[in-house]
């Protein structure tokens, strides 16, 4: 098996992990406090691969902690807003609207940098309205109240990604210490809002079923893929790794199919359809595929 082969099953696997996060976030929720949860999260991600990582932590750079702060409270707002969006609306709606940041990231770019997007960026942008709208749109054309919660989620994602292209640019950054930085950060803000302006009252998983869900929330969906993503993305393409990653909302409409047998509609699994669609539109480059076909015709 080829460097690229391997590479790509292994961002596969991360993106499964992601994908049955929201599942087991529903599970952890019957038993703790959202804030609870996340803190526990991300404190038990860092104590973990703080351990592992421990080499890059003690030469870590004045740059790489203040990038990590900026990254860790975007993800404050990212996780906050997932962890109450499943509370009050579907595990797949959660998936596939959290994974909008593919269409807010380029808004958010021509915005701030003014970058403009591709031409195909609008065709993506009506199929994913029309699809967010049969997902989420009820009778009375309003959407629940956690669909709106998840939409703060996509768009500090992509805040997330942003800052975190400008960081790794930097070669006074190291990316892997970023990544372990950014759970402590997580982690530290969540704990704080936990106990002095949500006023939950900390406790730890009550049952060992949901134990098990937040240890795999913490040292896997938070800390593994985020070794996989690092690792083994610089052995395949951009296109390739985003196009991956865009099966996170299939992934979780599956595991929430069979973990929790959650219907959504036959209204619902078109929306989702549209919405994937949108989402791999951006990726692809619809164009060079279709110059590399006709070439091997030729």
């Amino acid at each position: 098996m080829d460097h690229q082969r391997r590479a790509d099953l292994m961002l596969l696997l991360a993106t499964s992990f992601w994908g049955i996060s929201n599942c087991l976030t529903a599970i952890c929720l019957r038993d703790m406090q959202p804030l609870t949860l996340n803190a526990f999260r991300f404190i038990t991600a860092f104590l973990v691969l703080g351990f592992v990582f421990r080499k890059n932590l003690r030469r870590v750079s004045l740059v790489t902690v203040k990038y990590s702060i900026l990254v860790g409270l975007s993800l404050v707002i990212v996780y906050t807003s997932l962890t109450y969006g499943v509370m009050y609306t579907s595990v797949s709606n959660a998936g596939f609207i959290g994974a909008l940041s593919v269409v807010t990231t380029p808004i958010l770019e021509f915005i701030v940098y003014r970058k403009k997007p591709e031409k195909k960026f609008g065709v993506s942008m009506v199929l994913c309205l029309v699809g967010l709208a049969l997902m989420t749109l009820s009778e009375t054309l309003k959407p629940a109240f956690g669909d709106v919660i998840c939409l703060f989620a996509a768009v500090f994602y992509s805040v997330d990604l942003m800052i975190t292209e400008r960081a790794v640019a930097d070669e006074r950054v190291d990316p892997l210490a970023l990544g372990v930085c950014d759970l402590a950060v997580v982690g530290v803000v969540i704990s704080v809002l936990m106990l002095s302006v949500f006023l939950e009252t900390p406790a730890l998983p009550g049952t060992a079923k949901v134990w098990a869900a937040s240890l795999f929330l913490g040292i896997v969906c938070s800390g593994v893929c985020l070794v996989i993503q690092s690792v083994f993305q610089r052995h395949t393409t951009a296109s390739r790794a985003s196009l991956i990653f865009t099966l996170e909302p299939v992934f979780s409409a599956i595991f929430a199919f069979f973990l929790l047998g959650e219907r959504i509609g036959v209204r619902g699994y078109l929306g989702a359809a549209l919405m994937l669609a949108s989402l791999v539109l951006v990726e692809v480059d619809v164009g060079a595929l279709f110059k590399k076909g006709k070439k091997e015709a030729e």
